[in-house]
């Protein structure tokens, strides 16, 4: 805890800069913290776990992971929010999915980890409702939580069961609106993206008020894709920076999860379309969604509906289909961004038997981004 304590005081007294602070040239305006967190209520919270070094004891080390919370409405909020989920390429994992199929809506919060940690994570989000909730009107408690996972065997000793429910409370505990910490934190810790250093990103994107005048907010826990395939503002940049692949072989098999929050109102059946368009924004950069990927993606509205009570209805506004593209466009256009931010975010790490994952060096992006005319001012 206390080597968290200090990771995290680190991350936010000397942040990276993120990519369009680089020159990096994006379609879209952004909110005014290009975050998921734009979206009024949304908040978010990491627990980042780093000790040790050197060769891979199991149960002992190196230890690169991580969790993140991700509330729709904040921690203190008890009612659902309107939700769907995609899954691009099912080698992955995310709980809780087919009630939201079958209810249309998100209970808690979202939680991100890594591949052998949902089970601590999710029976966490258990105890922590039971503990701070109340029964149902038949006098049982449940809960169904929606945990997402992502692989960071590579660099951490993913088979020695390091996240405990502790660590699930303390990302619960630490989530709150404004700047999100971003790169090698939370479920991001151990995750490689494009064969460089990747984890966690997000970013925003504010629709004129002609559009409806929304914010749409992603975040991204990104392990995916190979270098040869990574392409930033139509650039080879994996083909321009081959230098010190993270792992060898040809195949993909890393994979990513796509938060979308937005605060239009839709139904759950629009917001699967808007969950669909994630995939867009993945493809930009030249991933292909291997058979080894798991690429998982839930989209929530925070828009809470009039509630008639005698007539036990939900009276609710939503937007008409013919009105969704600009909201498409922007969930594209962010979920690129968010991306792009991770790998600019994330500095080389070191894990087990010294395996290593180079952070995205920046004078390298900006180089590779001039010799194609593509480099702008930075913003």
């Amino acid at each position: 805890m206390f080597v968290t304590l200090l990771l995290a005081a680190s991350l936010l007294a000397a942040p990276r800069p993120r990519a369009r602070e680089l020159g990096v040239p994006f379609d879209g305006t952004p909110g005014p913290g290009n975050a998921i967190t734009d979206v009024a209520g949304v908040t978010v919270g990491h627990e980042t776990l780093i000790r040790g070094d050197g060769a891979l004891i199991v149960g002992k080390g190196p230890v690169r992971t991580g969790v993140t919370a991700i509330f729709p409405r904040g921690k203190d909020a008890d009612h659902a929010v309107p939700a769907a989920w995609f899954s691009l390429n099912g080698n992955g994992e995310m709980t809780g999915t087919a009630w939201i199929d079958e209810s249309g809506y998100l209970e808690g919060p979202l939680m991100m980890t890594n591949t052998h940690s949902v089970g601590v994570v999710r029976d966490a989000v258990i105890a922590w409702r039971m503990k701070r909730g109340h029964a149902d009107a038949s006098g049982y408690f449940w809960s169904l939580p929606v945990v997402g996972e992502t692989w960071d065997g590579e660099l951490n000793d993913v088979n020695g069961f390091h996240v405990k429910p502790d660590n699930a409370f303390h990302a619960i505990d630490a989530s709150q609106g404004g700047p999100v910490p971003e790169g090698s934190v939370g479920g991001g810790t151990g995750m490689i993206c494009f064969e460089f250093k990747g984890g966690i990103g997000t970013s925003s994107r504010k629709l004129p008020v002609k559009k409806g005048g929304y914010t749409i907010g992603v975040l991204v826990q990104c392990n995916c894709g190979r270098r040869p395939q990574l392409t930033i503002a139509g650039v080879p940049v994996g083909r321009e920076i081959p230098e010190q692949p993270a792992y060898g072989g040809a195949d993909e098999t890393g994979s990513i999860l796509i938060a979308i929050a937005t605060d239009a109102p839709l139904l759950p059946h629009q917001l699967k379309r808007v969950a669909k368009r994630a995939s867009l924004g993945l493809a930009r950069l030249g991933s292909t969604s291997g058979n080894g990927s798991g690429d998982l993606f839930i989209a929530f509205s925070t828009v809470d509906p009039a509630w008639d009570a005698k007539a036990k209805l939900f009276i609710t506004p939503f937007v008409a289909n013919d009105a969704l593209d600009p909201i498409f466009e922007a969930t594209v256009q962010a979920t690129e961004e968010a991306i792009v931010n991770a790998l600019v975010a994330a500095d080389t790490m070191v894990g087990i038997d010294g395996h290593t994952a180079i952070g995205l060096r920046h004078d390298k992006l900006k180089a590779a981004l001039a010799k194609y005319r593509k480099l702008v001012e930075a913003k």
